[in-house]
């Protein structure tokens, strides 16, 4: 099975091909464009010292003729000679010679062609040039162009291929290392294990990737929690009334009691209770779709259900309409109406709502005993009460606000307990209006 190449390479091999294009780009711009005019230019001056040469050399007395040959040698490395050397018409030249082959055949109007000569002095390339009724043969030595275009291209293309691939591998590391990072973390989260949080550094989509992947790993986190807490909470909750209906069972082989009977439907409907609950905490994970609702309406119709002659549910809400989740949210009132009613008997409620520019905002006040600052956080865990003894008499099942806290997780609202400065507790749900 082919495995597939990683990102690092493919980004490698890419930047660096598009590094050398680059640089081939440039280099056959600035050799067209700057290096071949200046050859031309230099070709041409050439080509007009040598006709210059020949044509004086022709027009000089003889006796003065080698003296001119030597000046010439020594100061512009060129000769003088009757004929050109056989062999070499045809060999390659370097591409300046192919200049000045131009260069002569406009000035001369005769189509030129240098012959190559290998003395012990060097290389040296020769052409004839017209004097008058006769030719003279002018030569120069390959010396007198120093210059290597094509070994300074190829060593230029080579140490930018060697700082292409350089770049790239860097490059290609830098902007793969956060994810091999991230695959790691994912491939842990996939275990079952609690990775390290990454790093959010980086280019500005890195870190956006690395903080979203950081909220949900921080959520797997919780919800592995929650599900331990839960299965612990649930069997811890469950084996008290099965041993109470076991030994109702027992008594009523011997001995049956309504009384018995009634107690076992007690515990029944405990443990339906429980069962209940634990099931809308899984549902609370479920999103639902926002609706335009009528905000006061819908929170008067929510008080009327809960509201009874010894604690009576207030509400206080502008009029206006509001896109919410409705079934999510009347279960999240209810919870908190209930905890409310539970914890602080016999005394009013208030139900109250404000509208922003961007939030809406529900509170539950009650005037009750409230909740310790040190339980703020910890109540919105599954099974947490303030009760130790965890009586059903004294306390629910502890689900109330793990369930209100899911709801508002999974719609996108905030939920948050404050003392009431009156004394009791207020629940705030934060509702932020939905994007077009």
């Amino acid at each position: 099975m082919n495995q597939h190449p990683s990102l690092a390479r493919q980004n490698t091999v890419r930047l660096a091909l598009a590094f050398v294009l680059m640089a081939l780009l440039v280099v056959a711009l600035f050799t067209f464009w700057v290096l071949r005019p200046l050859a031309q230019r230099s070709a041409d001056d050439l080509a007009g010292l040598m006709v210059l040469s020949a044509q004086t050399w022709a027009e000089l007395p003889p006796q003065t003729r080698p003296a001119f040959e030597k000046e010439l040698l020594t100061s512009h490395a060129l000769a003088l000679r009757a004929e050109l050397p056989g062999p070499g018409r045809d060999e390659w030249h370097p591409p300046f010679f192919y200049l000045l082959e131009d260069a002569l055949s406009q000035r001369t109007g005769l189509k030129r062609h240098l012959s190559s000569e290998h003395l012990d002095t060097g290389t040296w390339y020769w052409a004839e040039v017209p004097t008058g009724n006769s030719h003279l043969v002018v030569g120069l030595s390959a010396t007198r162009i120093d210059s290597q275009p094509v070994a300074a291209l190829a060593m230029a293309l080579l140490a930018g291929l060697l700082f292409a691939i350089g770049v790239a591998i860097w490059l290609a590391r830098r902007l793969t290392q956060p994810l091999a990072q991230l695959e790691a973390a994912s491939a842990l989260i996939g275990q079952g294990g609690s990775p390290a949080l990454l790093p959010e550094t980086g280019p500005r989509e890195l870190v956006s990737l690395s903080r979203r992947f950081n909220a949900m790993a921080l959520q797997v986190r919780d919800l592995l929690s929650a599900r331990t807490t839960l299965l612990a909470g649930v069997s811890h909750d469950l084996r008290t009334p099965l041993a109470r209906m076991r030994l109702a069972l027992e008594m009523l082989k011997d001995n049956p009691n309504p009384a018995l009977i009634e107690r076992m439907e007690r515990d029944i409907e405990q443990m339906n209770r429980l069962i209940g609950n634990v099931l809308a905490l899984a549902r609370g994970l479920e999103h639902e779709p926002p609706v335009a609702t009528e905000l006061s309406d819908f929170l008067h119709q929510i008080a009327a259900d809960f509201s009874t002659p010894t604690s009576p549910v207030t509400v206080t809400c502008p009029l206006g309409s509001w896109p919410v989740a409705t079934t999510a949210l009347q279960r999240a009132i209810g919870n908190l109406l209930q905890n409310a009613q539970r914890y602080a008997p016999n005394l009013p409620v208030e139900l109250v709502a404000s509208f922003q520019d961007a939030h809406c905002r529900i509170g539950v006040i009650d005037h009750g005993p409230g909740i310790p600052a040190d339980q703020m956080a910890a109540v919105f865990q599954p099974f947490h009460r303030l009760d130790a003894s965890r009586s059903p008499l004294t306390g629910g099942s502890g689900l109330g606000l793990a369930i209100v806290r899911e709801l508002a997780r999974a719609n996108g609202w905030q939920v948050a307990l404050k003392a009431n400065p009156g004394g009791g507790l207020q629940a705030w749900l934060e509702l932020p209006r939905p994007a077009s």
